[in-house]
């Protein structure tokens, strides 16, 4: 179980929307503090990464139940 600051639903959303709820999920955080987000668009995993990558946050976790894909992210 990991322990998360924030839980966002952006299933059935689709490209930017995902991406643009982390952002502002994380906006919100405090510094190590981890947003738990789940989505069903199949690209999110791309968007995140490099989104994470540049911003250097840090996706802890990805699981996937039937077609949702949930993150957890840790800010940076």
């Amino acid at each position: 179980m990991i322990n998360f600051t924030l839980e966002v639903d952006a299933v059935n959303l689709n490209c930017p929307m995902p991406l643009l709820k982390l952002k502002k999920a994380l906006n919100t955080l405090n510094s190590s503090d981890v947003v738990k987000i789940s989505v069903t668009d199949t690209a999110a995993h791309l968007d995140f990464g490099v989104f994470c990558q540049q911003a250097t946050h840090e996706i802890i976790t990805i699981t996937k139940y039937e077609n949702v894909q949930t993150f957890y992210i840790r800010k940076a």
